[in-house]
Parts: structure tokens; sequence; C-alpha cells
């Protein structure tokens, strides 16, 4: 046999590459070129900014070189990837104009605030000045129009940690202790060094859109929305939630957990269990100062609205707000709002044309207000149940109350003021619940409130709904919107705001959400956040679902939870009972 026969010309490598996006535009440079060098011939190359890139599947900074023909979709600043960069490398921005102007002195990144920023304090010292906030923005806007270069360096571990001991950040040190990699990134900024968890914009010209507010005994670090990458609107005064971050932190400073190399701490050390009990007596102590604020207005409350965005754990909060109410001699009943949606044919559409059962209309508010207006009176009242399956109401249970007993109502329009209008304020007591975590990393580097939740999430419908993770996650972007503009701008209007974040509940949420998160394969937009998800909990070492109390508000995600049979109910036409 002749093999020459079967020998093929192998051409010279070409010197070019091809970029194809995802629309099928197909653009030719010089091997080992940056992807952000390609992207900027695009004509929408700021509407809105490009600050990163999917090649191949996998996100990338606009630095990542390419070597081979690639697949390529642009991240811009309204999707959710490009918004964390840009978030993050501000954060980074402030660091290095901070370090500069205030050297002896250090601040940290508390936690997020309303309509888009960070509430920062500074340690050791009084708050900055408005002068000198107004000093510190100035150099970072002087940086920008320096377009400074951001530089990323991989770096062994323990030259890294040598690095922050000479520095003194002393969370970095506790956290790195539980770093299994050998190797650490690090960006540079002028002389600034450090350490983010995740990717970064190229230089400091990308980072146009930002603000410095004095507020209170900080500063704001605000950024744009999503929504509007190129805009900054005015920021709001949200006291309430100011005060209920102030209190989390108290609460987090007796628990002697500042980070999450301190919460690792305490599960390495055997303390944790001290640290879950001490976190569910806080809870129950709030929702017991709670309910002594309704007891004090009884004479005027009959309704108690509770609102809050997904899985920041409203089932499990009203069972134990209900128990401590009968616990006080206040006999409460529980009104479904899900039985007043409209018929199905006169639900609205959302701008795809999609059912929107989030949006107010949805709900029938007149027979609402009708049902509850004739229960307070003592009247029979035929409640609607509605059909899912059939997408009708129907009528439901006769009830009738007894003389002063409190309607709980929980529902995602709770703290709309359009909801209830035939009511006196006094007569509704409003509150507002939501997963507002406060432990970060470290002092720059945040965990987000809409990442605990969607871990709560991911767990939960897996167990009680036998959704896959791919699935939660392809469906969060939509219930972010609903929250956007159902629930959010409403905040304020809470006669109280209950935190459901528990300070362990992330290393709880580890072991079980982990393999979940596995299953999604490569080459899928839910597979780049499973992936974020997934480095991100390689911080935080586990903690056994044993140690957790069976009502805990934990339980209503990972199963098992004593109340879950727990109902207020209406027995017979006449007498109500529980």
């Amino acid at each position: 046999m002749d093999r020459s026969k079967e020998i093929v010309l192998i051409e010279k490598q070409r010197e070019t590459v091809e970029v194809i996006l995802n629309d099928g535009r197909i653009f030719r440079g010089s091997r080992n070129t940056s992807i952000g060098e390609f992207l900027k011939l695009l004509p929408e190359w700021k509407s809105p900014p490009i600050v990163s890139a999917v090649v191949d599947g996998e996100l990338r900074e606009l630095t990542y070189l390419i070597r081979k023909d690639a697949v390529v979709k642009p991240v811009t600043m309204h999707d959710s990837d490009g918004s964390k960069i840009y978030r993050r490398s501000l954060i980074f921005l402030l660091q290095a104009a901070f370090e500069k102007d205030f050297p002896n002195i250090e601040f940290t990144v508390d936690h997020s605030v309303p309509n888009g920023g960070y509430f920062c304090t500074v340690i050791g010292r009084r708050p900055l000045s408005p002068k000198e906030v107004t000093a510190l923005e100035k150099h970072m806007y002087y940086m920008v129009e320096a377009d400074m270069p951001i530089l990323r360096e991989q770096v062994l571990l323990r030259d890294a940690i040598e690095y922050f001991k000479r520095k003194g950040y002393h969370d970095k040190l506790r956290l790195l202790k539980y770093r299994k990699k050998p190797h650490l990134v690090l960006y540079r900024l002028g002389s600034h060094r450090d350490y983010h968890h995740g990717y970064m914009v190229p230089s400091t010209g990308f980072l146009e859109v930002f603000s410095l507010l004095p507020r209170g005994e900080g500063f704001i670090l605000q950024y744009p929305r999503r929504k509007t990458p190129t805009k900054l609107f005015p920021m709001p005064e949200y006291t309430k939630l100011r005060g209920l971050f102030q209190q989390y932190s108290r609460w987090l400073a007796s628990l002697g957990i500042s980070s999450v190399g301190a919460l690792n701490d305490a599960i390495l050390s055997g303390s944790i269990r001290e640290v879950i009990l001490v976190s569910e007596a806080l809870h129950e102590q709030k929702i017991s100062a709670i309910v002594n604020r309704i007891i004090e207005k009884l004479h005027d409350v009959r309704i108690i609205l509770i609102a809050g965005p997904t899985s920041s754990g409203k089932t499990t909060f009203s069972k134990r707000l209900a128990i401590q109410l009968l616990a006080s001699g206040v006999s409460p009943f529980a009104l479904e709002l899900d039985n007043y949606f409209v018929d199905r044919d006169k639900t609205p559409r959302d701008e795809q044309g999609n059912l929107n059962f989030e949006a107010f209309e949805a709900i029938n508010n007149h027979l609402l207000e009708t049902n509850l207006l004739e229960l307070i009176a003592g009247k029979k009242v035929q409640l609607p149940r509605f059909n899912f399956k059939s997408g009708k109401s129907e009528p439901g249970d006769v009830i009738q109350l007894k003389k002063d007993q409190l309607i709980i109502l929980e529902g995602i329009h709770g703290l709309n003021t359009k909801l209830l209008t035939k009511f006196s304020s006094k007569n509704i007591f409003r509150i507002y619940i939501s997963c507002l975590t406060q432990l970060n990393l470290d002092r720059f580097n945040r965990i987000s409130t809409t990442d605990t939740r969607m871990l709560r999430r991911i767990v939960r419908d897996a167990k009680s709904r036998g959704f896959s993770a791919q699935r939660t996650i392809g469906m969060w972007e939509s219930v972010r919107r609903g929250e956007r503009e159902n629930i959010f701008p409403y905040q304020e209007n809470a006669d109280e705001i209950f935190n459901s974040a528990l300070v362990y509940e992330l290393a709880a949420l580890k072991p079980l959400a982990e393999p979940l998160l596995r299953q999604i394969r490569n080459g899928t937009d839910e597979y780049l956040e499973a992936k974020r998800l997934l480095a991100f909990l390689e911080w935080f070492l586990p903690v056994e679902v044993k140690l957790i109390p069976d009502n805990s508000i934990v339980r209503e995600f990972i199963g098992d939870s004593i109340l879950s049979n727990f109902k207020l109910w209406v027995g017979s036409q006449d007498e109500s009972q529980y």
C-alpha cells in the first residue's frame, strides 16, 4: 500500500484570527490581539458601554488575547456580569484614590444602598467632611481622565499573604488561610494593589459615571443602574434601611463575625453552634420587638401587610410573627393574596407579551378591599379561591372573624400605597422583609444580597419543586425585574423592616447548592452564572445542616421546617380558631 497517498498538505498557520460575534458579524485581526481591540470597532462600543466579553462560552476581561478563531458575545454595563465588573472596578478606583489622599486611614465598603450605591465608612476617626468627600471624588475623576491601566497579575499565594501582612490587611489574611489554590490574582492601579473577587475593566477611562455623596456617618459611592448605565439619579435618603444595616452591623459585632474568614474560624473551632443559636435568637428578638409595636397600636391596627422580594423568607417570618402574636394573646387570621388574582384573560402582559402576574393590575384590588372591609365589620364573607389550572376565580371559604381579630396579608404589593386605599394608614401595619446580607469576604469584596437569595431559591426549588438550578437561574432576571418595579421602590413605606439574613447561612447552603450548580453544562448563560457562584462558595467552609434549628428561616429553603404545616385557619362560618 502506498501510504504517501494518505498524506495531506497542512497550510502554514494563519497570522490572523477571526472573531465571530453572536449576531453573525465577523472581524479579522492579528493573532494575540486583545478582545477589547476587536470590540472597539463596533459602532455600539459605548451604547451601552462594553466592559467584557464571553469568548467561546467563558467570561473574559477585555485584555484577554485572542489566539485562535473565537465566537464572542460582548458584555455591556446593561448585563448582570457587566454591571458587576463596573462596580467592582469602581471600588478599586476608590481604594487607590483614598490610599493616596488618606494614607494613614482605612475605610470599608459596608453595604449596598437603594438606587445604586455602596455605603462606606471610615475606620478609627471621624467621618469624612463634605469638603474631603468632594476632594476625593475630584481625585477619582482625575484618574479616570488619565485613563490609567488596571493591571492583572497572578502571584503565588504565599507572596500575596506576605504582601497583605505588610499592608496590615488582617481581614484578607484571615480569608486567605482557607484558600485552596496555590496562587491568587491581584490587580494593580498605580502603586495600589489588592485582591478582588472577579474581573475588572482594563483601565480607569471606562469608569466615567459615578459620584461620592456625604451621608450620615459615612459616604456613598454611587454607580449607575443597569437600565441607565450612563446616568445617575438622585439618591434617596433610605433612612429606615440605613438603620437596619446599622443594627445588623451591631449583630455581627456581637457575634464576633466581621468577615467570611472569621466565620470560617468559628466553623473550624467548633464555636459555630453558638453563632447559630445567637443568630437565631437575634431574629426572634427582632420579631418579638415588631409584635410589641403592633400591640402598642392594637386599638387602630386591623391589617398586617408583609412584602419582600423572592426568597426573603416571607413564609417562615409570617408564621413566626403569628406565633408571637398568639403568645401575646392576639389571634391573627392569614389571608392569601394569591386568591385575588384577576381571571387570566384580564391579566396584563409585559413588554414581551407574556402574562405579568406581578403587575399591580393582576390583583383584584376592589374585591380585596371589599372583603377586608366586610371582615373587619364582623360580617360573614365568602372569599375567592383562584384556580391556577383554569385561570379563573372561584368561590372559596365562607368565614367570619372574631372581634378585633387581626388579618395578616402577605404579598408582593403589600407596601404599595395603591393597595387598600379605602383604609386609613393607621389601620394598616406594613412590614418589609428582605435578606440584607452585610457579611463580606473582606472590607472591599461585598457579598451581594441578591446572590444569597438566589442560592436560597436554587436549593429550595430543587428540593420542593424539582426544578434544576439552570431553570432557576434562567428565570432569575425576570424575577428581579418584577422586584425592581413592584417592591424596591416602596421599601421606605414600611412601618418595620425585618432582615432575614443569617450570618452562617451561606456556609449551610454551600454543600446543598454546589452539586446543583455543577450540573449546569458549559455553553449556556446559566453556566456562566453557576461558575461565578461556585467560585464564590469556595471561600466558605461548610456547616452541618443538623445544627440549624427546625424553625429557622433557612429551613424554608433547605427543608425540614417545623413550620411547614403551620396554618392559621378559620374553622367554620361563625368561629375562628387556630
